[in-house]
């Protein structure tokens, strides 16, 4: 099998949100390679090139992304085809913005083709089971400790959808989920990925649960974690699509239905997604979002207030936050 390689130099500072950016269009298998050190933690936890000890933090980060290329030659993305000067110009396009307001160093980009490269398993040696509080999240290729049965635990296997619950995004969203998700809550996951969110909320007693996504990847790795976790496919729904730009999304996903809106994805998303999802609400419905950085947190409060939302409060963990507000009317 044959893949191109689209890598980017960039800064540190600007690593999570490229990745982000770069899987809404598509691109999976984000490779990163930068100098910052890496506590013991990170070693045993996350899915990045182990470097040896070397020389100080310059702030540079390289990424990698790769797409299977097909034996005429071209690129498969997002279930279609496509071609390296499309790609290219979209991402470059979408470096442009992103350098609107935020620092990405140099964003130059280089491609280059590789050959049998399992990328899609070797980074299962990075990821082993942890703790997020008292749930117990563990890959399918990991077998359970005599000491961690009995425990609530999450079988989660991200597949080429993102989404472990490693990142702090992710567990400032589980513990609202948990607050606030009650017997009959019927909750809809904006941007679910492998649908880590959805899918423990209903383990934590949602009766229904619907999850959009724009990568099509996201549908199998859903449908493979509700099966690995006994969550009957009647309860949890995937739609693919962009709910903010596309009106027949919106309208399959539903209006006024939703005791909780859960939405874990960049700030500047948030932004655009706000004024619209506030519709899919029902009065007295819970909106939680997360994946916005310390920063940019006084935007998204200022977009939740002005769709008519109340804040009923604001959580943190390391460097990001997140916002919790309720439809009142």
């Amino acid at each position: 099998m044959k893949w191109v390689k689209f890598k980017v130099k960039t800064t540190t500072e600007a690593e999570d949100i490229i990745i982000s950016s770069f899987y809404d269009l598509g691109l999976e298998g984000a490779q990163i390679e930068d100098k910052v050190p890496l506590s013991a933690w990170e070693k045993e936890q996350m899915f990045v090139d182990i470097l040896p000890d070397g020389p100080e933090d310059d702030g540079i980060a390289y990424l990698s992304f790769f797409v299977e290329k097909d034996e005429d030659g071209s690129l498969k993305l997002n279930g279609g085809t496509t071609d390296t000067d499309t790609i290219l110009r979209q991402l470059k396009e979408e470096l442009e913005s992103l350098r609107t307001f935020l620092d990405i160093g140099e964003g130059s980009l280089t491609v280059e083709e590789t050959e049998d490269l399992d990328w899609i398993n070797n980074w299962k040696q990075y990821f082993h089971q942890f703790y997020i509080d008292d749930i117990l999240v563990i890959p399918s290729w990991e077998e359970m400790k005599p000491e961690d049965q009995g425990k609530t635990v999450l079988h989660i296997d991200p597949g080429t959808a993102f989404g472990t619950g490693m990142h702090d995004t992710t567990q400032l969203c589980i513990r609202q989920l948990r607050k606030y998700v009650k017997k009959d809550t019927v909750l809809l996951d904006v941007g679910t990925g492998s649908g880590i969110l959805a899918i423990l909320a209903l383990m934590f007693g949602a009766k229904y649960a619907v999850g959009t996504d724009l990568d099509p990847c996201a549908e199998p790795a859903v449908r493979d974690n509700c099966e690995s976790n006994h969550i009957d496919s009647g309860r949890f729904r995937m739609l693919t699509g962009n709910i903010i730009t596309e009106p027949a999304v919106r309208e399959e996903v539903g209006y006024n239905c939703y005791d909780i809106v859960v939405a874990n994805i960049l700030a500047e998303v948030l932004t655009a997604l706000t004024p619209v999802i506030v519709d899919q609400l029902k009065v007295g419905g819970i909106y939680i979002t997360s994946g916005i950085i310390d920063d940019k947190e006084e935007k998204v409060a200022e977009a939740i207030k002005a769709a008519g939302l109340e804040i009923l409060e604001i959580t943190r963990q390391g460097e990001w936050v997140s916002v919790t507000a309720k439809r009142t009317r």
